[in-house]
Parts: structure tokens; C-alpha cells; sequence
């Protein structure tokens, strides 16, 4: 099957944009594989060498792929997730690769050597994971959106010896880029220099479960067990992505393991425990037992706080940088999003400055930051996904969202979920208002107009807004 050459250049910037976005270990685990087969008639073919593979993406990256994809390739119909075949006969490895609670049976044939010898490799390297060096207590901009997680974080890692574990497990929750990971890292770098003696592990779930798959492939799942009864401080990142009877089982086990004989279990994922919905009820229960906190949407004044300390990092690389105070303000204003959203608004900014050659003014900014709040793509956004999602916020039932009740309650969070109808989706008033129960326009415009007005004096919903919009928006 041929591949126009331009197709192939634009799907490398494809697998480049990939990289860039879920980060060098995410993607050498499920795309570092993968091949464009074709690209015809609406329709993207890729192929990966495992069913694991192809389960996988499927499952929780297919999305993510298409809108990638579409940003490179144009707009097309559908993605198909193939496993390549050799000389007519699925590979080895297809065969090779079970799901987790379906091990393979003894008489099946042994993995060969390279793959054993690449899965020592990998595993190895988990259990003594490469911190980033910036990611520490001191680079962490604390506000008042992430106070609480930063305060909690820093009791675990500074505990004197000896002391009781306190919030065990502590469980931090917020939406990509909001300083999850950074904090998981500060602990590990903290308790490295204070505490050397402590046994340190920082996973993700996802490397959890390859370790496990490789650890059945081997029969080896004793030696998967133990490590985790040597740990003094496990460090789980992406919970959310725990998929899997039996994964689940065998994280159940090594945390109980750990909680139960008082050895410290921190826990980061998108959502908070009670709405992980593929989590065994059990072990959400465990979960919500400890410490639950969440990490909100920075507010102005941290975000200005991000911008001066990301700023101040790149002058030390390079003092030919200059940003003016007033450009940094506009940013600030301009770009309501994440850390990691404020940090890429600024990199934009200095290296159109750089490329060429203009001094940075509020007008550059202005241009070069033109479609940082552009509305999402509405035709992928659906009512019904704002109803549940608003719902399940302000813990207020369907029924309730579109009914005629009155209470504040109620009435708060329906109008908040026509304003994000109305900004998120290309639904006409007249039709939010039939999804709302029946409702007038003239009902959704109020509800539109009041929420836009006190967002702009209250900070609190302000941030509560951008959350559910980060949400729906994640699906």
C-alpha cells in the first residue's frame, strides 16, 4: 500500500507532536511503534505490533491521535488501529502479548531472550526513575489555587524520623498541568537529600501496568511483588489510567500492603477518587480514607507569580531575553489556563522574538498569542457530556438540572451549564434551552450573561468555571 511522501513528512511532525505533548516515557510506551499504513478516502490506518498495542490506544489515546492528527493531515473521518502482520501471519509478539488476566498458559513458548532482556532493561531503569532536577519545592509557584496540595506535600516529605504517617494516603487531584507531577517530583527530591535512608518509588500507572505485563511474560510476578514490600514511600502519577481487573488487584494488594503497615502511599490523577469510575468501588473507598485535595485553576495573581518565575529562569539561560513588565500583565490576563499553558504562551512570545529579530512588545504578544483562547472544537463537545460532568461537580442529579426546582443549589450549576453549552458547542440558544428541560432562549441568555458577569469579580467561580470547562474539555 503507497504513502504519498508528503503524507509521510506531515506524520512525522505528527509522532513529533506526540512526543512533545505526552512527554518522552508516555510515548516511547505506546507510539514509538507505531506506523502510518495509509491515509485515504477520510479514513487514517496505522499499525502497531501487539494486540496490547492496539487495545490500548484505542481505548484511552484515540482521541488524542485524531485531533493530532487532523492538526497535520486535515480534517478526516476516522483512525483504524491495525496490528501489522508478517508474510501473511500475525507476529510472535501478537501471540505473545495477553491482556493481564488472561496470563498465557505453561506450554505456550517462552519469550525470547531480546525480550526478556529489554524488559529487565526497562524495568530496572522504573525502579530508579530520573527525576527532573527543576521539579522541586523551591521552583513550585504556591497561590492560593494550590496551597493546601503544596502544605500537605511538604508535612509528608519533611516528617522527622520516626514520626507517624499522618495522611496516609494523600491523594492529590487536578487537571493536566497544574503541578501534580511537579509535586510527586518534590518529594522524591526532598526526601533524597534529607532523608537518604528511605526507600523511594515514583510510578506511573501506566509504567505499573507494563512492569506487571512484563512481569507475567517472565513469571516473575513474586519479584514484581516484592519490590513494592521494600518501599517506604510510593509515589503513583495518572492514576486514572489504572485499567484492568487485575491490575487493579495487584495495586490493590501492594497498597494495603503499604497503608496497613504505616508506609507512606501518595496518590495524583485527573479526578478525584470518587469519580474514578473504573476504579473498584474498594479502592476508591481506601482512597477517599486518607487525605483528598485538589489543585484549582490558577487565579491572576499566581499566574503572574508563574510568568515572573518562568521568566526569570529563562533569563538565566540567556540574558539576551527581555520581556517588558506590561507584556508578562498581558499574558497573565490573556492566556487563563494551566502552568504549563502560561509557560508555552511565553517560549511562543521569545522565539518569535528571536527568529525574528523584533523587540517584544505588547502588540507582538498580542499576535503571536492570538489563538491561545480559541474555543474548543465544539462538534466534538456534547451537551449530555456537560450535564454529567456539571452534575456530577456540584453533586446534583440530571433530573434535578432539568427540572423546574428554584433552590440556589440547583439553579447555580444549571445556569453554569448553559454557559458552557452556549461557549463550548455550536448548539443555538433556542436548542440549549430544549436540552434543558424545555426552556426558553430568552432563559439560556440570562443564564449566559449572569455567569459572564460574576466570573469577572468572583475569583472563586472564576476558577470553578475554568475547571469544568478543563473537564469537559478532557472529557
Amino acid at each position: 500500500m503507497t504513502v504519498l511522501t508528503d503524507v509521510k513528512t506531515r506524520w512525522d511532525r505528527v509522532a513529533q507532536r506526540l512526543r512533545a505533548e505526552l512527554g518522552e516515557d508516555l510515548y516511547t510506551s505506546w507510539f514509538a511503534r507505531m506506523e502510518l499504513e495509509d491515509f485515504e478516502q477520510g479514513r487514517l490506518i496505522v499499525s502497531v505490533p501487539t494486540r496490547f498495542l492496539k487495545s490500548w490506544i484505542e481505548t484511552h489515546y484515540v482521541s488524542k491521535l485524531h485531533k493530532i492528527s487532523e492538526a497535520e493531515l486535515g480534517r478526516f473521518d476516522s483512525i483504524h488501529v491495525r496490528v501489522r502482520m508478517r508474510g501473511g501471519v500475525p507476529q510472535r509478539a501478537v501471540a505473545d502479548e495477553q491482556a493481564p488476566h488472561a496470563p498465557q498458559p505453561a506450554a505456550a513458548a517462552q519469550p525470547q531472550p531480546s525480550v526478556i532482556a529489554q524488559a529487565q532493561a526497562v524495568s530496572a531503569a522504573e525502579r530508579g526513575p530520573q527525576l527532573d532536577p527543576h521539579q522541586t519545592f523551591e521552583t513550585f509557584v504556591v497561590g492560593s489555587s494550590n496551597q493546601l496540595a503544596h502544605a500537605a506535600m511538604c508535612r509528608v516529605a519533611d516528617a522527622a524520623p520516626g514520626a507517624a504517617v499522618t495522611f496516609n494516603p494523600l491523594f492529590i487531584h487536578a487537571g493536566s498541568g497544574l503541578g501534580k507531577t511537579h509535586l510527586l517530583s518534590a518529594v522524591a527530591h526532598r526526601l533524597k537529600e534529607k532523608r537518604p535512608d528511605r526507600r523511594v518509588m515514583f510510578l506511573t500507572a501506566e509504567r505499573f501496568m507494563i512492569n506487571f505485563v512484563m512481569a507475567l511474560r517472565q513469571r516473575d510476578t513474586l519479584a514484581f511483588k516484592d519490590q513494592f514490600a521494600a518501599v517506604d514511600v510510593l509515589l503513583i502519577d495518572d492514576f486514572q489510567f489504572l485499567q484492568g481487573k487485575t491490575m487493579q488487584q495487584e495495586f490493590c494488594n501492594a497498597f494495603n500492603g503499604l497503608v496497613d503497615s504505616r508506609r507512606q502511599v501518595i496518590v495524583a490523577a485527573d479526578v478525584p477518587p470518587a469519580q474514578l469510575d473504573s476504579i473498584d468501588q474498594r479502592m476508591r473507598s481506601r482512597l477517599m480514607g486518607g487525605l483528598v485535595v485538589d489543585i484549582e485553576m490558577p487565579d491572576l495573581e499566581t499566574r503572574r507569580r508563574i510568568l515572573q518565575s518562568r521568566y526569570e529562569t529563562m533569563q538565566k539561560r540567556d540574558q539576551t531575553v527581555v520581556i517588558p513588565d506590561e507584556v508578562l500583565e498581558f499574558i497573565a490576563n490573556r492566556v487563563t489556563g494551566t502552568g504549563r499553558e502560561l509557560e508555552g504562551a511565553l517560549n511562543r512570545i521569545t522565539a518569535y522574538q528571536q527568529f525574528n529579530n523584533a523587540a517584544v512588545t505588547l502588540d507582538l504578544a498580542s499576535l503571536v498569542l492570538r489563538d491561545m483562547q480559541a474555543s474548543p472544537d465544539g462538534s466534538r463537545i456534547k451537551i449530555d457530556d456537560i450535564l454529567k460532568i456539571v452534575g456530577r461537580h456540584f453533586n446534583v442529579g440530571r433530573t434535578d438540572l432539568l427540572s423546574p426546582r428554584r433552590a440556589r443549589s440547583v439553579v447555580v450549576p444549571r445556569q453554569i451549564g448553559m454557559y458552557l453549552a452556549k461557549k463550548m458547542t455550536a448548539r443555538s440558544l433556542p436548542e440549549i434551552g430544549r436540552r434543558f428541560g424545555g426552556r426558553d432562549h430568552s432563559t439560556v441568555l440570562h443564564a449566559v450573561r449572569k455567569i459572564e458577569d460574576q466570573i469577572k469579580t468572583d475569583d472563586k467561580l472564576a476558577r470553578e468555571v475554568a475547571l469544568l470547562i478543563r473537564l469537559v474539555e478532557q472529557g
